[in-house]
């Protein structure tokens, strides 16, 4: 029994964090709902299925992979695949001006992360969901993050190990080769199969190498930047790893959130949360942002 405990309490926080994020940012004027593919997340899905098939008959939910598209499906909700939610939406009018809307057509996307810096920069991958997350996050207006205590760090590579990223098979060692130049304290691996030799491969029919480095700095820190000595802000280190041929995504969500790229430019991305919710073992909910 006791063996189980900190388990069940982790989960407690976990379902903590979900009931109060859906509570505070989730409507039932939502059309789209991008719906994450972390292990946190069934707890998302089931605080919005609770609220009935009246409030959730009109909303089409757009999930990050299997795992979730499998989570809307049990839950009794309507799934709708990306790109069939961009089949359905009207594309931009470039010369006409562009709405949010229509550039961001998900209303809100929850998902968890790895790791959360005090700025809301996130480290996601884990689950080797990382293109189709960062995808989504992209067409969504805003991002609600949901983890537990545990996740939430001063600076990412804090606890978490590796930056995840994903890339294309056949360019696979290119790119781990290439990686490993960024000086980790372990080489860039090939992510295998718990107990094989075999790639991961994930559900874009990519492979996922795992960047060990030192801890990162802030963006706010811009001025310690040093890649000579391993000292990276999440939005250089970000710039770095997509400039390796071969590279398909990087599991770092760091840079602007979705209000603040709308704001901006229309092509602006925004895939940094604008709020996280932590759940405690306690029972109570931290939040940030």
């Amino acid at each position: 029994m006791a063996s189980s405990e900190p388990t069940n309490l982790i989960e407690s926080a976990k379902q903590a964090a979900c009931r109060q994020a859906v509570a505070e940012n989730f409507s039932p004027s939502f059309k789209y709902v991008g719906i994450g593919s972390g292990s946190t997340i069934a707890y998302v899905v089931q605080a919005i299925a609770e609220l009935g098939h009246s409030v959730t008959s009109g909303i089409k939910f757009v999930p990050t992979g299997a795992g979730s598209t499998a989570l809307i499906r049990s839950a009794g909700l309507t799934v709708l695949q990306v790109p069939d939610l961009l089949r359905e939406v009207p594309a931009p009018d470039r010369e006409g001006g562009q709405q949010q809307g229509q550039h961001r057509p998900i209303d809100i996307y929850f998902d968890g992360a790895d790791e959360v810096d005090s700025e809301l920069n996130c480290i996601k991958g884990g689950g080797a969901c990382l293109f189709q997350e960062k995808l989504v996050s992209r067409l969504s207006q805003r991002f609600i993050c949901v983890a537990d205590s545990r996740k939430r760090v001063p600076r990412l590579l804090t606890s978490w190990r590796f930056i995840p990223v994903e890339v294309s098979p056949v360019a696979a060692e290119y790119v781990r080769r290439e990686l490993a130049r960024l000086g980790g304290p372990e080489p860039a691996a090939l992510r295998a199969s718990s107990g094989s030799t075999t790639p991961v491969v994930t559900d874009n029919h990519n492979y996922i190498v795992d960047v060990p480095l030192p801890t990162l700095l802030l963006n706010g820190e811009a001025d310690r930047l040093d890649p000579a000595r391993g000292l990276w802000t999440p939005d250089a280190l970000l710039a770095r790893i997509r400039s390796i041929f071969g590279v398909l995504e990087v599991g770092i969500f760091a840079g602007l959130d979705g209000p603040r790229a709308a704001a901006l430019d229309a092509d602006a991305e925004g895939v940094k949360p604008v709020k996280a919710y932590f759940g405690r073992p306690d029972g109570g909910v931290e939040t940030l942002g």
